[in-house]
């Protein structure tokens, strides 16, 4: 196998407590409030549209969080780094149209060959080697393709309600400009609160019943495994799992002085995404600002127990993932909307960028227009047919991209 020895000898709990500082404390309750916020809102965005019942959701957020929680510190400790796992945030936006035409069961199926596929991956260590074949203009496009759609619903929400959205929007705007007050502030933080604040302040939070806190109880999905589902999902989430994702936490961590073991990382993004899709979440990644918070500090030495905190946090989150989902159920969909498009809409200005700013651009178009377009062929989904038609475009079109390449 080809996975990076741990390192040796490992903290136990007394050491673990000396290395950890207030510092380090503060940085993993900031990580939290961002993956908690923003993150959520685009799966309940996506949940919802694609018909999946409160009782899915709940059970997808505490999947995703106590699952994942429990990796990253074992992660953690065993390679005295920050290493966090939560979600693939792209790969969570392509689940919404299929959800137009697969059954859950049949993208559970899908989340397990995708966990399947990375695992063997991450034990042969050919993870450089795959995603080398398909260039990222062409992958970037499609997810750009995809994300649209929700920087529309956010536009779209200012005028549906503009309090709300507005009162979000301005302050992200305001903390974004200053790149040292947004250092500070992270200017999602102070977008969920505002935004909190807002729907209070006009009346519009309305549940269903009474929220009071009720502890999980996780559904158990049977898998069904169709060649649809397979083929339209299982490639495009593994790499946006590798590629969109791992990547980026990857290229943060080694900036910040540290050697993160990627066949590791890959392999445990591929058992983790067997575990947790039995449960209703999709692929586990390695989270890259998450990552880039914890590893902030000047103190590298303690910066793994900063993964502990978050990942402590995690955990009892998704324990009390009902609670959570009934809460931001309860406020208008602008609300939601607001809060998934502008954490996403950097994120789609980076695919522009990438996608169109070098080589591959006529594929990339092609990438994104066939995305764009959402018409499913075969019954398999637009963003794999993005893929497949964007790197012909290019092959035949734009040849010397490859051999410069």
């Amino acid at each position: 196998m080809a996975l990076e020895p741990i390192h040796r000898p490992l903290p136990g709990p007394a050491q673990i407590i000396s290395d950890i500082s207030p510092v380090h404390v503060s940085n993993a309750l900031i990580a939290f409030l961002f993956a908690a916020s923003a993150p959520i809102a685009i799966v309940l965005n996506i949940g919802l549209k694609g018909g999946l019942t409160e009782s899915d959701l709940s059970s997808w957020i505490f999947a995703a969080f106590v699952f994942n929680g429990v990796l990253g510190i074992v992660a953690s400790i065993a390679y005295r780094q920050p290493l966090v796992f939560f979600w693939t945030i792209p790969g969570s936006v392509l689940v919404g149209p299929a959800l137009t035409h697969l059954s859950f069961p049949e993208i559970i199926g899908a989340f397990l060959g995708t966990g399947v596929l990375l695992l063997i991956l991450g034990l042969t260590g050919s993870v450089k080697k795959i995603t080398s074949y398909l260039p990222m203009p062409i992958v970037m496009a499609m997810v750009a393709g995809v994300f649209l759609q929700f920087g529309l619903d956010w536009i779209q929400s200012l005028f549906d309600a503009p309090i709300i959205a507005g009162s979000m929007t301005a302050v992200f705007i305001i903390l974004s400009i200053n790149p040292r007050v947004a250092a500070k502030i992270p200017p999602m933080i102070a977008v969920l609160v505002v935004g909190i604040l807002a729907v209070i302040l006009t009346g519009s939070f309305d549940p269903d019943a009474e929220i009071a806190f009720e502890l999980a109880s996780p559904n158990f999905y049977v898998p069904e495994f169709s060649a649809a589902a397979m083929v339209e999902l299982v490639v495009p989430l593994a790499v946006t799992v590798l590629a969109a994702q791992n990547a980026q936490g990857i290229a943060i961590l080694t900036n910040r002085g540290f050697a993160p073991p990627i066949n590791t990382i890959t392999g445990a993004c591929g058992a983790w995404s067997i575990f947790g899709g039995l449960f209703g979440s999709v692929s586990t990644c390695l989270t890259g600002p998450v990552n880039a918070i914890l590893s902030s500090s000047d103190d590298k030495k303690g910066q793994y127990t900063a993964a502990i905190c978050i990942c402590l946090m995690a955990i009892l989150f998704g324990i009390y993932a009902p609670t959570f989902t009934k809460f931001l159920l309860a406020t208008p969909p602008a609300f939601i909307a607001t809060l998934a498009g502008l954490a996403l809409i950097r994120i789609l200005q980076s695919a522009f960028v990438i996608s169109f700013s070098g080589k591959f651009t006529f594929g990339a178009l092609i990438s994104f227009l066939v995305t764009l377009a959402g018409q499913p062929i075969f019954n398999i989904g637009a963003p794999f047919w993005g893929l497949v038609f964007g790197f012909i475009a290019s092959w035949l079109l734009e040849k010397d991209d490859f051999k410069d390449g």
